[in-house]
């Protein structure tokens, strides 16, 4: 069993590292390069593996497995860039708990063929490591990040310069290695993390989100793949049974309904240490280059949005993809530009293009793909549509009514399940409001924003709002949706950027104010963002309901009935972000 040395950082590294941080003249790009599209020949025909544990400064070993560029069986001399991936598992297979689906994020090895070492190092509590996990993305497992950039950089095979890759909770994790600020971190790739994990898994004060982490038992760790020269599972054994001492996201989660909730598990305000937005400074002084990904049908979409509007000169491509997918898109063309880029030095074209590149659904063939230097796009303007007795109407209409009782039994059989479930629309769990069928395409590219008056039968509810596409023949898509918890309704600024006009909660236990009985209260909230083209002929429509079968825990436990009114002083409405 080979257990390397514990990491160690001199002050003289630190410095030189610091010195060799200048830009370097670019060469230029092998092959023609534009976005998506970059294919350079292969330089080496092998991939070699190999994996063993390196300990950390408190003694807990992590699994690490570096590919090398080869040739005839055999590592390659020489020194090269390194990418790795702070992950659940180094060998990445489903069985591990890295996910079932199949996308560019488990191709990344190929990159070793062009002249990179690739290494998956498995995070503390997870796959072939040992340790337990401390909560969701803690200080210790980002100081775990910043020890690891250090050692990769220093190891005879790399030539200094580290990228770090990761989507999902790998996406988190690459982020949290960049708060740290590592000398030799040079790129940071990221697709659907979280910028402030009480948005992204408290989404409105509500409970109703998929994630809370792996959970696994020691028979489905002991599954796993063992580490080179662990063929008996000795090491494996003991990193299964350490794995159950870390904290049960969920049991953590569901006693932490405010922003500023304690928890005594970890002994922490967890949803702001576990948070990047916690660290803005720290990655703007960092100073490395981030490339963003998204998808529309991802429920942390709104988040890579808002890290990029924070992090001044990152980039971000979203399309219609669920999440961490990238469907036929060359995301892995697009990485090695990004790397070629910032880690050899090569003129790819990545730095000069512009900042967002984004999929607009149901546009023309051939123009789906635009890009944007901001986000909302120039021209846009807002529409603001009245709720009035099951129509979206574009005038204040005459005072409204209409009141329904949370049907907290729906389902979605259809709706998929784990990170990829989707909103669904459900008949009769809440009223409707639409339009009559549009006149011309009509393309609907932002953030939407709900205003909705509503009166209570108790203290509280959950109050969901989807925007939907109603086709000729009545068939329903959910497009994008919002929700907030109506005891959680009180506005703020928010501590960071966010696209005009959004609204924000600073959901402190103190802003809770339950509703009076039989009083309007407003309560205004974002939708996700979008960018959705209504086909001529078919119907914009906003649903309202008090349950959505994606909810974890309800509170209240109760069914609440929630009138939602309108008209002239209680103007319910939705506000969409219209390109002309």
């Amino acid at each position: 069993m080979k257990v390397l040395a514990p990491l160690a950082l001199g002050a003289m590294q630190l410095a030189a590292q610091a010195a060799n941080a200048q830009e370097p003249v670019l060469a230029p790009a092998p092959v023609p390069s534009t976005f998506g599209n970059y294919a350079p020949a292969v330089q080496y025909a092998d991939i070699v593996s190999s994996s063993s544990y390196v300990r950390m400064r408190d003694g807990v070993r992590l699994a690490v497995r570096v590919d090398r560029p080869g040739k005839d069986g055999k590592t390659v001399d020489g020194r090269f860039p390194v990418i790795w991936h702070h992950t659940l598992s180094i060998s990445q297979q489903t069985a591990d708990g890295a996910g079932g689906r199949v996308s560019d994020y488990r191709r990344v090895q190929e990159l070793v063929r062009y002249g990179y070492v690739v290494v998956q190092v498995a995070r503390r509590g997870n796959g072939q490591s040992l340790g337990s996990m401390r909560g969701y993305h803690d200080r210790n497992e980002a100081q775990d990040a910043f020890d690891m950039v250090d050692w990769l950089s220093r190891q005879d095979w790399s030539d200094g310069k580290v990228g770090v890759y990761g989507c999902s909770n790998t996406g988190d994790a690459a982020m949290h290695t960049l708060t740290m600020r590592p000398p030799a971190l040079k790129a940071v790739w990221a697709g659907c993390f979280s910028w402030n994990k009480y948005d992204a898994f408290r989404r409105g004060g509500i409970f109703a989100q998929w994630g809370t982490g792996p959970t696994r038992s020691i028979e489905q760790d002991m599954a796993v793949s063992p580490v080179d020269g662990d063929e008996d599972k000795t090491l494996l054994a003991q990193a299964a049974r350490e794995h159950q001492e870390s904290t049960r996201l969920f049991d953590m989660w569901k006693q932490l309904p405010y922003r500023d909730s304690f928890s005594a598990a970890v002994g922490s305000r967890f949803w702001a240490e576990g948070s990047i937005s916690s660290y803005a400074k720290q990655m703007l002084l960092a100073d490395v280059p981030v490339y963003i990904q998204g998808g529309w049908f991802d429920e942390l979409r709104d988040q890579g949005m808002i890290a990029r509007m924070n992090l001044p000169g990152s980039r971000l491509v979203i399309g219609p993809w669920k999440h961490c997918d990238n469907n036929d898109f060359a995301l892995l063309q697009e990485m090695h530009r990004f790397y070629d880029r910032y880690l050899k030095g090569i003129d790819t074209g990545v730095g000069a293009q512009a900042p967002i590149h984004y999929f607009t659904m149901n546009a023309p063939e051939g123009r789906q793909w635009r890009s944007s230097a901001a986000w909302p796009v120039a021209g846009v303007k807002p529409a603001t549509y009245h709720f009035a007795k099951g129509k979206l109407a574009t005038a204040t209409p005459a005072r409204t009514a209409v009141s329904f009782k949370a049907d907290f039994s729906v389902k979605c059989p259809d709706a998929g399940s784990g990170s990829q479930v989707q909103p669904c629309h459900v008949d009769g769990a809440g009223p409707a409001f639409a339009t009559a069928p549009v006149e011309q395409d009509t393309e609907v590219t932002g953030d939407p924003e709900v205003s909705m008056w509503v009166k209570l039968d108790g203290p509280d509810a959950n109050v969901f709002a989807y925007l939907e596409d109603v086709a000729p023949d009545g068939t329903v898509r959910v497009v994008t949706e919002g929700r907030l918890k109506a005891s959680l309704r009180k506005l703020d600024k928010a501590p960071w950027q966010l696209p005009a006009g959004v609204p924000w909660h600073r959901s402190y236990a103190e802003d809770a104010v339950p509703v009076p009985a039989g009083e309007a209260v407003q309560l205004q909230f974002a939708m996700m963002p979008t960018s959705w083209v209504f086909k001529k002929g078919h119907r914009i429509q906003v649903s309202v309901t008090g349950a959505d079968h994606r909810e974890r825990v309800r509170t209240p436990e109760t069914s609440p009935v929630i009138t939602v009114l309108g008209g002239k002083g209680q103007d319910s409405q939705v506000i969409l972000p219209i390109v002309p």
